[in-house]
């Protein structure tokens, strides 16, 4: 019997080079590329390697870590600098402006666990820095890049929720106050009102540890995934009340990141069971189960343009391009 759906196509193509499991990917903005289109990669060996998308070759490699593991890569608006934290207990900043590549300031951590840091951009020179706290259960929110202790955000004595797993600062279009989304170990999500240094909402929609959370703020709707089966779809509402709207069970458990992309029409996940997920992000309908590797996913991440990004523990980084942005 004929199969009643075409299999998905294959990547565009594929990066080899990194030599280590490949942990976290972000794409340059394309102000930044000068036309050179460039994606930034985090390595389990402490590289981060700059791949240019036109020669599929690294370009440059950065070793700020002292081969610890690289988990979270991030390029800040202004200029061209980058962020790498690293299991190393150390966030550093790169000057990556004119071919150079040195680290400018660089931010000691108290937590070596796996939760990746966030940013909110808050001027032209200024931005704010979640990043795990001194104590297991807290956040340390940081004003950049002075380094200036914000606060330290820790759930009230019988909460228990463990340890932050991930992280995502934003505001609302309304207001520039600052909103924090913590998923922790208990499978809840906390969302933080940073000034008030309060707890707003929470909801326990996991039973595993969340492993990874996005946020569309335009929808105010967001999703997490966790060690388990299930992804979680949660609105917030005019309040600053969290609400379950749906849940997806999957077929595997074990999702290491999910993200929206930036035009908000589909999402994407990074399995453990070796597989990338697309979903259409309004109706949660999966279109597409992308079994190309032969390791657990760790990591994806989307271009501006729709390209999608993948990287396994396998060492390789695929490149694809699903249903294209209008």
């Amino acid at each position: 019997m004929a199969a009643l759906f075409p299999p998905p196509p294959g990547p565009r193509f594929v990066l080899r080079g990194t030599q280590s499991a490949v942990n976290t990917l972000h794409f340059c903005p394309p102000s930044q590329a000068a036309g050179n289109p460039l994606l930034f990669s985090g390595s389990q060996n402490g590289l981060v390697h700059i791949w240019s998308l036109q020669t599929r070759r690294i370009v440059t490699t950065l070793n700020g870590h002292g081969g610890q593991g690289v988990i979270w890569l991030k390029t800040l608006p202004q200029g061209h600098q980058l962020l790498s934290q690293g299991r190393d207990l150390r966030l550093c900043l790169w000057d990556l402006e004119e071919g150079r590549n040195t680290i400018m300031d660089s931010v000691q951590l108290d937590s070596v666990g796996f939760c990746r840091g966030s940013i909110l951009v808050r001027g032209q020179q200024c931005w704010m820095l979640a990043v795990p706290g001194k104590g297991s259960d807290e956040v340390q929110i940081l004003e950049m890049p002075s380094k200036t202790s914000v606060c330290t955000l820790k759930p009230e004595a019988d909460a228990r929720p463990g340890m932050p797993m991930c992280l995502g600062l934003w505001q609302t279009n309304s207001s520039l106050r600052p909103l924090l989304l913590a998923g922790y170990e208990d499978g809840s999500v906390t969302l933080w009102d940073i000034s008030e240094r309060k707890v707003c909402s929470q909801i326990t929609c996991h039973e595993e540890p969340v492993m990874g959370l996005d946020f569309d703020s335009q929808k105010a709707k967001g999703i997490s995934g966790s060690a388990g089966k299930v992804l979680a779809v949660w609105s917030l509402d005019d309040q600053q009340s969290l609400q379950v709207k749906k849940t997806h069970e999957l077929t595997n458990p074990g999702i290491a990141e999910v993200t929206i992309r930036p035009d908000h029409k589909i999402l994407a996940t990074a399995g453990w069971d070796h597989r990338i997920r697309v979903f259409h992000w309004r109706t949660m309908k999966p279109l597409a189960v992308l079994a190309f590797y032969s390791a657990p996913v760790y990591c994806v991440a989307f271009a501006a343009d729709g390209l999608l990004a993948a990287g396994s523990k396998d060492q390789r980084i695929s490149i694809w391009s699903l249903y294209p942005c209008p």
